[in-house]
């Protein structure tokens, strides 16, 4: 099954009762998104020159949250579903991934994705970090992670089927190294994002800031 048919309507607006996933009515919250963004932007120290991906952007809720905070954000997503029912604020800013091409146009100072590589194949997180060298600067990514013996810490995290990859710290700082991301912080909590989890569960979520070796 394709990206494109898993991360439908169901998925977005029907995703509790379908099975597909957590969500239901997929919405702009602005009073939760923009305080996400702000700390992303502080805790990143990004500036008002920055030009960031947000990769897995969804509806680009996140980009039209960055873009109110005066960031040059700009969004790729899988899902067909997803991107035609972007925000209208943002709709031009927020692209299609069809064709694994979506770096032709790059240097960007930073790609950002939050709760986005759990739902990925190990083939398609190797194409993303490889393409992204010498197009984008830094990484910043927000990972559910696992046990080791193929459960998440957050056990809630398995609610959704579309969760599956399930690893480790050490084997994402292995894969990140393994394609020339090198691994300049790591941290089980950062102020701001994902609190309501963080704090439940303290090793349940891995932030890692990554810098490309060849920068």
């Amino acid at each position: 099954m394709k990206y494109s048919e898993i991360y439908d309507k169901d998925y977005y607006e029907n995703g509790v009762c379908s099975g597909k996933s957590c969500y239901v009515n997929y919405g702009w919250m602005p009073e939760m998104t923009i305080k996400l963004a702000f700390n992303i932007i502080k805790h990143l120290n990004l500036k008002d020159n920055d030009k960031i991906i947000d990769y897995g952007c969804a509806k680009g809720y996140l980009v039209k949250a960055m873009r109110i905070l005066d960031i040059e954000a700009f969004g790729f997503d899988v899902s067909s579903y997803a991107i035609a029912h972007v925000d209208s604020e943002v709709r031009k800013y927020c692209n299609l991934i069809e064709d694994d091409k979506f770096l032709q146009n790059g240097n960007y100072n930073w790609l950002i994705s939050k709760d986005v590589l759990e739902h990925m194949g190990e083939e398609d997180i190797d194409f993303l970090l490889k393409e992204s060298i010498g197009k984008v600067n830094k990484m910043f990514h927000v990972i559910p992670l696992g046990d080791g013996d193929g459960n998440f810490i957050v056990p809630e995290y398995h609610d959704d089927p579309s969760h599956i990859q399930i690893q480790n710290k050490d084997w994402w700082v292995r894969k990140f190294d393994q394609f020339g991301w090198d691994v300049v912080d790591f941290k089980y909590d950062v102020s701001g994002i994902k609190s309501n989890w963080t704090e439940k569960y303290k090793y349940g979520n891995g932030f890692f800031t990554l810098k490309s070796s060849s920068t």
